[in-house]
């Protein structure tokens, strides 16, 4: 199968006056998992319709496996498209939904037929070819949508929002599904959600969009250890963000929190008021005052079995934390002080 890479340059996307996609440039590398994350009307949909050609630009150029395919029409894309719906025809069975478009293509029926079973043995659905897609789980369904696209050999794999109709747990095991066929196939794929947990479980790179442009990009691991704004320290993960002041740079930095003055062995970019980004598990509670420690009060208390989960009321604000289970944890009412790891907290400019 045929890996492609995809790649904009300064693509825009308008509606009359309206702005749908700011100047767009992006790399997209051959064999990868790329995801567009973000909150809803934030460009990543119109960006994923680009690539198809479901949407024409408005300026700049789209190129596929190094073709300009800026002024092709959908039908001469040489990408695939899984729907949020599904849309498999109710009234064919599973590998007639699967051929479906071979058959559209001309592509012989024994040939078509063959390249089907081929696609559904890809998604472990060998011998549901002869079902009606009513006969299938929503797992099932989807995985029969993600055949029926790769059986066309694209360059390309495109997923508009694809586990949004599953329930919780079948989510998960659908995406880790998708990620394993993927890889396994060496594919492109382009991915679109707004789930961050989502996005961290499949991707190789995410590209986070907010008000129609890239508000940073990377790996997962990246996007999370290395917020570059607030937004993105937010929208990746649970996060505190407390207001803060930073005093000094260097090799190290000098924040105010609260009237304390803190040494972090970060570098933060210049001085001025900035927030401190603190993971939940990044928080450590204690009912002893430390050096560096602040003190709280514990507003909520909840054993998850794997976890316990506290909320503090603080002057930083309110605190969400996440701990091991102990055999004598913190009760609501509880006066605690908090404090992190010298590592672990980062800062991000306002």
């Amino acid at each position: 199968m045929t890996k492609g890479s995809v790649k904009f340059e300064n693509v825009t996307k308008s509606y009359g006056e309206f702005v749908a996609l700011k100047p767009l440039s992006i790399d997209i590398a051959p064999g990868t998992l790329c995801t567009l994350l973000g909150p809803s009307g934030c460009g990543k949909t119109t960006t994923l319709r680009l690539i198809a050609g479901l949407e024409s630009a408005t300026a700049g150029r789209i190129l596929i496996g190094g073709q300009d395919v800026t002024h092709l029409s959908a039908t001469y894309r040489p990408v695939s498209m899984v729907f949020q719906s599904y849309a498999l025809f109710p009234h064919m069975t599973v590998l007639e939904n699967v051929a479906y478009g071979l058959s559209v293509k001309r592509v012989p029926k024994a040939e078509a037929k063959d390249r089907a079973e081929t696609g559904l043995e890809l998604v472990g659905l060998s011998g549901f070819g002869s079902r009606l897609p009513s006969e299938l789980s929503g797992g099932q369904q989807q995985r029969v949508a993600v055949a029926r696209a790769i059986v066309l050999e694209p360059e390309v794999l495109l997923l508009d929002e694809p586990l949004s109709n599953l329930d919780a747990k079948l989510r998960r095991h659908v995406r880790e599904e998708i990620r394993q066929i993927q890889q396994r196939l060496e594919l492109t794929a382009v991915y679109v959600t707004h789930d961050q947990e989502e996005a961290m479980a499949v991707s190789d790179r995410i590209i986070v969009m907010k008000n129609a442009e890239i508000a940073q990009e990377g790996t997962p691991h990246d996007l999370y250890e290395r917020p570059a704004s607030a937004f993105i320290a937010d929208f990746i993960g649970d996060a505190n963000l407390l207001d803060t002041e930073v005093i000094a740079t260097g090799d190290e930095t000098r924040i105010r929190l609260l009237g304390q003055e803190l040494t972090l062995p970060l570098t933060a970019k210049h001085t001025g008021a900035a927030k401190l980004v603190l993971r939940p598990h990044q928080v450590r509670i204690g009912s002893e005052t430390l050096p560096g420690s602040l003190p709280a009060e514990v507003t909520y208390a909840a054993y998850l079995g794997n976890q316990i989960q506290y909320t503090l009321k603080s002057e930083a604000g309110e605190i969400f934390a996440v701990a091991p289970p102990v055999a004598q944890p913190f009760r609501q009412g509880d006066n605690v002080h908090f404090s992190w790891a010298d590592n672990a907290p980062r800062i991000v400019m306002t």
